[in-house]
């Protein structure tokens, strides 16, 4: 049995995979690290990224139920008071990514400066596992259990407990904004009555409830060699590509092996408006770690056509859920009264527009949607129009929620 070269195998490919959504190059790598090897390994978001800038930020911390330290920012204009009752705005990031993916172009660019920039009181979200957060109450990120959670954990834990603690630290429901992952949260959380009474209204960039439709191929490819399933084998618990072996994987591969400037559009689509020229600040902090167990669940979702909770086998799920199949979460409860905008893109190879059609049709809501027929996954966070073609309409959204109520 030829059990070294599976493993090989299987870190090799999940490198290429999500290293992707950000690198481009060996080349592109190794200037990361030498960016990271820089800065800070103790100050915090505000610090090392929002501050610079001349925005004011303060640091907070949230606790979830399962004792993990959520870092939260709070972020506000240097030229801008916050509107008086305006509710807070709380952004979640994707897969891979931290609350540093809000602010990685400049000021006028960037989500989280220009929500502040326009009044708005700006929270700053970080799950579990990645840098700007703070571990466990008990437990070491080197022990295999910090990393036993998938994004189920992630929506109904920190997003739920993020919310609350925003809710009890402001008096006021909370406006929620999320890209990629940061979306299955959104609506997986929006189905719990709980959350949902402390939303004031979602934006959801490129929604993914349902991924049976994806087309990316090197995606697809690895989903039919059940490559997560490869790695839970291996006892590989953290995903984690700033190691040592995560540059010299991208070393080897990009030397002639593999042309990298294409591996960006084969995971996420064709971008029409990235600016691939700031590939080096971009990766000074990207991509953040996350578990093996999430990647699981997700490739689940594409194999099943589900949106539902982890699935653990027969005999666990009757243990844990008390039915042979994992509960299925049901768009439909999320409150008609909700109010949703969505922003997906036609290059879009993660959240198909099939896909994300069936989400529509499952709400009872009729969300407001913005649909660019040229924009890839990556563009509706880091496009270099984003502010013109997005942003502006997230934010129109936001103001006739404040004209047709009171905030």
């Amino acid at each position: 049995m030829e059990f070294p070269a599976v493993a090989i195998s299987a870190t090799v490919a999940l490198f290429i995979l999500f290293a992707s959504t950000a690198v481009y190059s060996a080349q592109d790598f190794d200037i990361a690290s030498q960016l990271r090897s820089k800065s800070s390994n103790t100050a915090g978001l505000c610090a090392n990224v929002i501050e610079p800038s001349g925005f004011p930020c303060t640091e907070h911390t949230a606790q979830t139920k399962d004792g993990y330290v959520l870092g939260l920012q709070r972020v506000t204009s240097p030229s801008v008071t916050v509107q008086e009752g305006a509710p807070p705005v709380l952004l979640i990031h994707g897969l891979f990514m931290g609350g540093d993916a809000w602010f990685l172009d400049s000021p006028n660019q960037s989500l989280g400066f220009i929500l502040a920039n326009r009044g708005y009181d700006v929270w700053v979200g970080n799950v579990r596992g990645t840098h700007w957060s703070h571990g466990h109450v008990s437990l070491s990120e080197e022990d295999k259990d910090f990393w036993d959670w998938s994004w189920q954990e992630l929506a109904l834990y920190d997003l739920g407990e993020m919310i609350h603690y925003i809710y009890l630290t402001t008096n006021s429901k909370v406006l929620v904004v999320g890209h990629s992952q940061g979306t299955i949260m959104s609506l997986a959380a929006l189905t719990q009555p709980d959350i949902a009474k402390m939303v004031k209204a979602t934006a959801l960039l490129c929604p993914i409830s349902y991924l049976d439709h994806i087309t990316a191929p090197f995606v697809l490819k690895l989903v039919k060699i059940r490559l997560d399933e490869i790695i839970l084998e291996l006892g590989i618990h953290e995903l984690n590509f700033k190691s040592e072996w995560g540059t010299r994987i991208m070393d080897v591969l990009c030397d002639g092996h593999l042309d990298c400037a294409d591996l960006l559009s084969s995971v996420t689509g064709k971008n029409c408006c990235f600016n691939s020229s700031r590939i080096d600040s971009y990766l000074e902090y990207e991509p953040h770690p996350s578990s093996s167990k999430n990647l699981h669940h997700l490739f689940q979702m594409i194999r099943e056509g589900t949106f539902a909770m982890y699935d653990y086998g027969l005999w666990k799920n009757l243990m844990y859920y008390k039915q042979r199949k994992p509960p299925a979460f049901d768009v439909s409860s999320i409150p008609s009264s909700l109010p949703i905008w969505m922003g997906y893109g036609g290059n879009d190879a993660l959240a198909d527009v099939t896909d994300v059609q069936h989400t529509i049709k499952e709400l009872v809501s009729k969300p407001e949607l913005l649909y660019l027929e040229n924009y890839g996954h990556i563009d509706f966070l880091l496009s270099t129009r984003g502010k013109e073609d997005v942003y502006d309409s997230m934010l129109a959204f936001f103001s006739s929620l404040a004209k047709s109520s009171s905030y």
